[in-house]
């Protein structure tokens, strides 16, 4: 039954009525009735239980990549996959010249709402935001939690102009959403395109600049890198 492990479980299945037709003509003269019928049964059942299995490991084996990937309070890309994703862009900018652009959100004094309302709370705020997020982005764009209350948008095909039209959608519609009651909850967030020639570290450096002026204006804005 090795050919479960090898191939998908419905092409193994595929594979395993193919044998057992190419095998009855050598069998059925061979056998008799009952003897024929035993050895087909078996190969049967040992297959129905492979495939079952198959199933299950496959099932386990995304599991474990969902873990590997995804930030397990938010369900966003990690770390991990943020810098998987970084490589592969700037791979497609040398490759391509398809333009992308950064966008990190960093949530302003998310320690004192921590700290007056607890962090079952501040899980909340974080997973709401996500979907705030998650809701105005493309199904090109990727989310991911990088920090503990920092996200990065990576948006590819678009240039700078483009991306900070949407980073200040996704400041407003954080600044409109009442995620605690009587007190406002804001973002803010630095906006970089990436430049020819420029390495992971460079575009996120650049944005992480324009994340801190966004701090040093007051916050709830904003900032695009040079």
């Amino acid at each position: 039954m090795a050919v479960f492990y090898l191939v998908k479980p419905k092409e193994a299945i595929a594979l395993t009525l193919a044998l057992v037709l190419l095998l009855l003509p050598e069998i059925l003269p061979v056998a008799d009735a009952f003897d024929a019928a035993t050895i087909l049964i078996t190969i049967i059942v040992m297959s129905s239980f492979a495939y079952a299995f198959s199933i299950m490991a496959n099932r386990q084996r995304g599991l474990l990549l969902q873990l590997a990937t995804k930030d397990p309070l938010t369900g966003a890309g990690n770390r991990r996959a943020f810098e998987d994703k970084l490589e592969s862009t700037v791979a497609q900018l040398k490759r391509s010249g398809t333009p992308a652009s950064l966008i990190i959100i960093d949530l302003d004094h998310f320690k004192t709402v921590n700290d007056q309302h607890g962090h079952a709370v501040g899980d909340q705020i974080l997973c709401r935001v996500t979907d705030i997020i998650n809701l105005r982005i493309r199904l090109t764009d990727s989310l991911y939690r990088i920090g503990g209350e920092e996200f990065v948008v990576v948006l590819e095909g678009q240039e700078l102009k483009r991306a900070n039209h949407l980073a200040e959608q996704l400041r407003t519609l954080v600044e409109a959403n009442e995620l605690v009651p009587d007190q406002l909850v804001t973002i803010s967030l630095g906006v970089a395109e990436l430049q020819e020639g420029e390495s992971t570290g460079e575009w996120l450096q650049r944005a992480d600049e324009a994340l801190y002026q966004s701090k040093r204006r007051g916050r709830n804005t904003t900032s695009c890198a040079e």
